[in-house]
């Protein structure tokens, strides 16, 4: 029997701070939105895992290149040029441009060096910001990562997901 002739297959289980961020943002009503880069997607993955994710997702912007951090999310040139891509200002300045773009009660953003190379960087790999912004607040916390590309960007989304649940709880987010 083939997977598509009815046959069983085992489903994987849903991120437990996924679901519970799901579960908050849905009794908060509120909403979300996500600018990435060195995550490439898996924050919205993240969040998307648990059914139902539509009545609070409401997008995201992978920005891997300044010119998309720019141009879809409004980072100013400036910022990108005095602090660099992986910086404080830049997750800031992200994260409102989501919150901005998509008309979301909240946002959140990541920007790392995920490894294995700094880039050309003197900046450490592993080092992250991630941001959450709501009409409320605007925090950004820095981490620095020591796994390999896959656990470091693993760790950043997570961390991301324990931000966002740490915001609807703390009540620092207005209704959308």
């Amino acid at each position: 029997m083939g997977l598509g002739d009815g046959a069983s297959r085992s489903q994987p289980s849903v991120d437990p701070l996924s679901r519970e961020l799901g579960d908050l943002l849905v009794r908060e009503h509120l909403t979300v939105a996500v600018a990435e880069s060195c995550t490439g997607g898996l924050l919205g993955n993240l969040i998307t895992e648990r059914p139902g994710s539509s009545a609070y997702f409401l997008g995201g912007v992978i920005a891997y290149a300044d010119e998309i951090k720019r141009e879809e999310l409004g980072v100013p040139a400036a910022l990108l040029s005095r602090y660099g891509a992986v910086s404080r200002e830049v997750a800031l300045a992200m994260a409102d441009g989501a919150r901005s773009r998509f008309g979301a009660g909240l946002a959140v953003s990541i920007t790392c060096i995920a490894g294995p190379d700094a880039d050309g960087t003197t900046k450490p790999v592993g080092l992250t910001y991630i941001a959450v912004t709501s009409e409320a607040e605007r925090r950004c916390e820095e981490y620095t990562f020591t796994g390999d590309r896959w656990s470091n960007r693993r760790q950043a989304g997570a961390q991301a997901l324990h931000l966002l649940i740490e915001a609807v709880r703390a009540k620092t987010v207005r209704r959308a």
